[in-house]
């Protein structure tokens, strides 16, 4: 919920906290049929995308957010070919996996068309010219439905979706019912991994542990990790996931051997260092993960502040 004030917005964290940001102008505003889109000028974070009044994007940080979510998942496959990317309607997601020279197609499924073509349009600095890249399939429709329907196998799904808010669009891509499509979808070395919401020790059980404890029904191999987001306001947290009984998360020394070998040139914030303080996580958001119990189904929906 985005509240303006003067020249300031004001975005809730819980009902109980929030963050501003001065605005130097409103570049757009529009209402799609699936939810409300804003691009904004700001004095701290530059250019801002929100989405239903929650912030999706910033220039200064989404580089942070989006080589976190989806290196770790790409390095973790031997030789990724074939990639699934849920949302990611900025195009950085698919900026971010069409660096890695292995994937031969990288499919993109997004509900809402507008917001893609506004990002197109409005945000080149994020996706790079990602949607000219060849090897990018668009497609607009319901990632639920598209997988439930296509017979395609991937190395990897990334899912950069928007936070499952009660009558929003994506609420039903953090469900158990969801995650066993995803499987059926992936290769016998497949990875997946979802933005998991904030990790911070105020919120991290909003639903950051809920979705790992669904994803574990679903796979053997769960793994938790986070980073520091600014304009976020709070740590944020994904989930890696896969089918393969032996995975476990690399190790830092062996992520800096396959980002050389990749020739992953340019990246800002990912290297074996910072992945090894992804995966340590304090013991608050460990004990949060452990003593966690809800199981998010299509009849048990869970939904953000």
């Amino acid at each position: 919920m985005v509240q303006s004030a003067g020249k300031w917005y004001t975005e809730f964290l819980t009902p109980h906290l929030c963050v501003s940001s001065r605005i130097q102008r409103v570049l757009l505003s529009a209402k799609t049929p699936y939810q409300t889109a804003e691009l904004l000028e700001t004095g701290s974070y530059g250019l801002t995308l929100l989405l239903d009044g929650k912030t999706q994007s910033t220039a200064v940080d989404e580089h942070v957010y989006h080589e976190a979510l989806v290196h770790p998942a790409m390095l973790l496959h031997p030789s990724p070919r074939s990639v699934f990317i849920g949302g990611g309607g900025e195009g950085a997601t698919a900026r971010e996996v069409l660096r890695h020279r292995s994937v031969q197609q990288a499919t993109m499924v997004d509900l809402d068309r507008e917001v893609v073509e506004l990002c197109r349009q409005h945000l080149p600095e994020h996706h790079q010219g990602a949607f000219d890249d060849p090897r990018l399939r668009l497609q607009f429709t319901d990632a639920k439905r598209y997988l439930e329907e296509t017979t395609d196998q991937y190395d990897v799904v990334v899912l950069d979706l928007v936070d499952p808010m009660e009558g929003g669009p994506a609420y039903t891509l953090y469900t158990q019912e969801f995650y066993r499509s995803v499987r059926a979808r992936l290769t016998p070395n497949g990875v997946m991994v979802t933005q998991a919401g904030p990790a911070s020790i105020i919120n991290c059980r909003e639903v950051h542990t809920a979705i790992h404890k669904t994803l574990k029904t679903v796979f053997p191999f769960v793994a938790s990790y986070w980073v520091q987001m600014q304009s976020f306001g709070e740590p944020w947290g994904f989930v890696v996931a896969s089918p393969r009984q032996d995975q476990r998360p690399l190790a830092p020394v062996e992520v800096d051997r396959r980002i050389g070998e990749r020739r992953l040139i340019g990246l800002r914030s990912y290297d074996g260092e910072a992945h090894q303080g992804m995966f340590s996580l304090p013991r608050y958001l460990r004990d949060a993960i452990a003593t966690e119990e809800r199981i998010i189904t299509m009849d048990k929906p869970l939904f953000v502040f």
